[in-house]
């Protein structure tokens, strides 16, 4: 199975600018990324980065810098056996989680996010193409059907959850294990219980 792993590397985590500028964001993006590459081995697989603009990489590297939704389809329509395309967020993730998404033999598995998006997915239909602008979850779903294909959805909180907004650095700091929760808390990130909530704030 051929794992893709976007990845923009020109100007990654945008939403994240509200408590990181533009350098650490770049930073953090890196090593949430070569932990996605490593839990994609993990789950048995050897990833590809899909980036923007080429980076240093122990995994092959395909550049393409035009929208995601573009690139992806463009490798789907030339693909000769199942795609699975991991988002390069997924700071959660572990191997367990993606054997989730890699095992079912249904044409199109979904591992939608929290909002609506799609997280991850394999995709097994030589005519399914993705689009990501939106509620793409519900967009894949009703592409696949229209396929005539089969559709399996992937209930797991650990790829679910895609740190790209300031309020996701606290699933980080309270669920994630590894490199990724380890550079924030070195960057003066921390948890804080107020009014019996859990809050990040930065030292």
């Amino acid at each position: 199975m051929r794992v893709l792993v976007p990845f923009d590397s020109r100007d990654p985590n945008t939403r994240l600018s509200p408590v990181l500028d533009v350098d650490e964001r770049r930073e953090f993006a890196t090593v949430m990324r070569e932990h996605v590459v490593t839990t994609v081995r993990g789950a048995g697989h050897e990833p590809e980065l899909l980036v923007t603009e080429s980076v240093e990489a122990d995994c092959p590297v395909r550049v393409d810098d035009r929208p995601l939704s573009v690139a992806v389809n463009d490798l789907l329509a030339a693909a000769s056996g199942p795609v699975a395309v991991v988002m390069a967020d997924l700071a959660l993730a572990t191997a367990d989680a993606l054997g989730t998404l890699f095992e079912p033999a249904a044409d199109l598995v979904l591992a939608p996010g929290l909002g609506g998006g799609t997280n991850a997915l394999v995709a097994r239909h030589r005519d399914f193409r993705v689009d990501y602008h939106g509620d793409s979850y519900r967009t894949h779903r009703r592409e696949a059907e229209q396929c005539a294909g089969s559709v399996e959805t992937v209930d797991s909180f650990r790829l679910a959850v895609d740190i790209d907004e300031p309020d996701d650095l606290r699933e980080l700091l309270l669920h994630g294990h590894g490199d990724a929760p380890s550079w924030l808390r070195a960057a003066g990130f921390e948890l804080e219980t107020t009014a019996g909530r859990c809050v990040v704030v930065r030292d």
